[in-house]
């Protein structure tokens, strides 16, 4: 066994400290994360990422300044944990933007049904290929050096152990929010479009033709216009999408601005 010096021991304990409580912001964040944080992957291997990240972002964020007592450990576990936890929040809503984005397209062209449960999540079959193709994207885009990156430059926006104001944390969340479906509302627009098309030509052709059923003559154009939209319309979807996730990543305050 191993004998650790005594004067070693105060330094050994404020390392400790300092990994843990970056541990407790990574770990928050983690268990959220876009790829990395979903729920079909096995919890132990998200504590390992999540220490894997801790190990990177430690040297780089300086030692938290802890005060004696049970009160300041408290403060410290809790502030980091709900820092962790909002840009968590901020990320996952960008996974939200496109399930709700293909929610929309499959809702407009009428094939929200087809392999609607192949997901861990509820959402129909375009929701789901735009979700595991743009994760699969991000991740290929260097997602892990950026959440690196990311967490480093947390620390200068939200100092160890400073508590979010609460008035400027709601605001900037309620924001994000509306970009974020904003964002999916955009995504999903040439759907939109051409089943507003659609319908409106149903509607003249219906006036023209009463005997004729329209529904059995539009049910297959609309839905390979759907499919040919999807084919030719997703690396423009999943190369704004990973923008906006990028930027989010660089400039995690521009949502309130």
């Amino acid at each position: 066994m191993i004998a650790v010096p005594p004067a070693l021991l105060p330094e050994l304990a404020d390392g400790l400290w300092h990994l843990f409580a970056v541990f407790l912001r990574v770990s928050a964040m983690v268990s959220l994360l876009p790829a990395f944080g979903e729920r079909s992957i096995p919890t132990r291997v998200k504590l390992g990422i999540a220490a894997a990240f801790t190990l990177i972002v430690t040297p780089a964020v300086p030692a938290p300044d802890l005060g004696q007592g049970l009160l300041p450990l408290v403060r410290m576990i809790g502030t980091e944990t709900l820092v962790g936890l909002a840009m968590g929040i901020g990320l996952r809503l960008f996974v939200l933007a496109l399930q709700t984005a293909g929610s929309i397209a499959a809702q407009s062209t009428s094939l929200s049904q087809i392999l609607g449960g192949a997901a861990v999540d509820p959402v129909p079959a375009m929701g789901y290929l735009l979700t595991l193709a743009g994760l699969t994207l991000a991740v290929l885009l260097g997602l892990h050096i950026r959440v690196a990156q990311f967490l480093i430059h947390s620390y200068t926006l939200f100092p160890m152990g400073v508590v979010p104001l609460a008035p400027d944390l709601s605001q900037w969340g309620v924001k994000h929010i509306a970009r974020s479906f904003g964002l999916a509302f955009s995504l999903a627009m040439p759907f939109v479009i051409a089943s507003l098309i659609y319908n409106l030509a149903l509607g003249v052709i219906n006036r023209a033709m009463p005997q004729l059923m329209v529904a059995f003559v539009g049910a297959p154009a609309i839905t390979f216009a759907g499919l040919f939209l999807l084919f030719a319309g997703t690396p423009l979807i999943l190369s704004v999408w990973s923008d906006a996730l990028f930027a989010f990543i660089v400039n995690p305050l521009e949502a309130t601005r």
